[in-house]
Formats: structure tokens, sequence, C-alpha cells
């Protein structure tokens, strides 16, 4: 090999690091911006065509104001607590709120800190921080863990997983989640070390053993977003009782549906009480 040749092959290496390097610590910076996608309008209930709901400002442990949506359960009935995805915002989730709302349940929905109308920056302790300050809240108000059923849906499964690990509820419901979202981003950005780059990991798989309430897993066999494989992995460690629902066709944005919502509350219905 010539020497002009050694060192015109050298420049392209120390290029090509010095590209790898710069790109890497683009996505570390950024990373929460390629993870979570709020959404600000901070409607109230109201706004979105719901009625007998109360619009809440909840207060975290460290200092946040979250939006909340509220409307009491019938007497003897369950409350449904539903945490919503890296997406959007409670406002955007209005149908849902009706139908648990027409189903006969209690439901609450929050918006986590920095959605919606939520103060406060995004991130996993945060989002777990806001789930517990939801859960707090409720059993404040007299509704008993054996009333609360949880609700996650997407990311808000690894919220819930969490808060279900470290506090009872009746039973866990979680739509198309991970057993970890580093798994998920590191299938996405190959190229970069995840496990050690990423700061909200939400790895569902340390935490599904500590939850004993009955567990319904929902994932679509086409989801592009987080692979049926997670689902399935996080099912595997569940304990029972569990039931694992696999949609034919279904994608990571078509199982969030009536049907799915009607089979949710199908299942806490049978274990309301227990």
């Amino acid at each position: 090999m010539s020497l002009d040749l050694f060192w015109l092959l050298r420049a392209v290496c120390v290029l090509a690091l010095a590209s790898y390097l710069l790109a890497a610590g683009y996505m570390y910076v950024t990373q929460r911006d390629h993870q979570y996608f709020p959404d600000h309008q901070g409607l109230s209930a109201s706004a979105v065509g719901l009625a007998g709901v109360a619009d809440l400002k909840l207060a975290t442990s460290d200092g946040e104001t979250l939006q909340a949506w509220y409307a009491k359960a019938p007497p003897e009935r369950p409350t449904i607590l539903f945490l919503h995805g890296n997406g959007g915002e409670i406002a955007g989730r209005g149908e849902r709120f009706a139908a648990y709302q027409a189903g006969g349940f209690g439901v609450f929905f929050l918006s986590y800190r920095g959605y919606g109308a939520s103060s406060g920056n995004i991130s996993e302790a945060g989002l777990v921080r806001d789930a517990l300050a939801a859960y707090d809240w409720l059993t404040a108000q007299g509704i008993k863990p054996a009333e609360i059923m949880l609700v996650g849906e997407s990311l808000g499964g690894g919220v819930a997983v969490q808060l279900a690990a470290e506090k009872p509820v009746a039973a866990l419901a979680l739509e198309a989640t991970f057993a970890s979202a580093a798994s998920v981003a590191g299938q996405r950005y190959w190229w970069l070390p995840v496990r050690l780059l990423m700061k909200d990991k939400f790895d569902s798989l340390d935490y599904i053993g500590k939850v004993h309430a009955p567990l319904l897993i929902t994932h679509g066999d086409q989801d592009g977003a987080i692979p049926l494989s997670e689902g399935e992995k996080l099912f595997a460690l569940a304990n029972e009782p569990k039931q694992l629902t696999v949609v034919p066709g279904g994608t990571h944005s078509t199982i969030f549906s009536p049907e799915t919502w009607t089979s949710e509350m199908m299942f806490f219905d049978r274990h309301a009480g227990q």
C-alpha cells in the first residue's frame, strides 16, 4: 500500500468515526424528542363532548400540576385509571373516555407532565410519579385499590406496569405495549448502543413479576411499532391469572378501538370485587 493511499484511508476512517460520534451525540441529546410526541390543546372534558366529567388540576409530589378528567363511578362499580401512550394527550381520547363511562365505570384520565395542559418536562421517572399522583388522588376519594382497574396504552403500559408493581390494583389491561422500550429502540436504531445512551428505558420485564393483579394483554400481530414479540415476552414472565389476546391484522393504531375497550371492560367485570 502506498503512503498516499494509507493516509487517504486513515482520513476516511477518522471522518467516518467523527460522523458517527456526532450522530450518536445528537441522538443522545435529542432522544426524548424521538420518544415522546405530546400535544398541548389542553381542552376541557366538555369541549370534547363529554358530560358529567370534572376537570381537575392534580398536584404531584415534586410540584407539577397535571390536567385530569374524572367521572365518579356509579354505586358499587369500579373506576378505570387510564394511562395514555407517548403521543397526543387526553383531549384526543374522548371517545375512549365516553366508552368506559357508558360501560358503567368510574373513569380517570390524566395528561402526563409535558402533555396537554400539564406542567413539567417529560421523563420516565416523571411519568411514573404522575401515575402515582393519580392513584393516590383516587384512594384519597375513598376508592379502594380493589376498585381500581388500570389501563396502559402503548408506552403507557410501561408506566402502568411500574404503578401496578408498587400499588395494588384490581386488574391491569395493557395495549400494544413492550417488554422494554430500550429493546424496541434498539431494533429501530440498531446502529447505536441504545442501552448505554437511552435515559428512559421502561424495562417492564424488571417489574412485571411484582404485579399480582389479573392481567390482560392485547396486541396486534401486524404491529410495526412495537412487535407482538414484545408483548409475548412480557406475558411469559407475568404472574397468573393472565390472558393474551392477539388481534389478527391488528396494527399499533387499529387495536386502540371500541372492540378492545369492550373486551377490557368485560375482563374488568369478571374480576371486579375479587
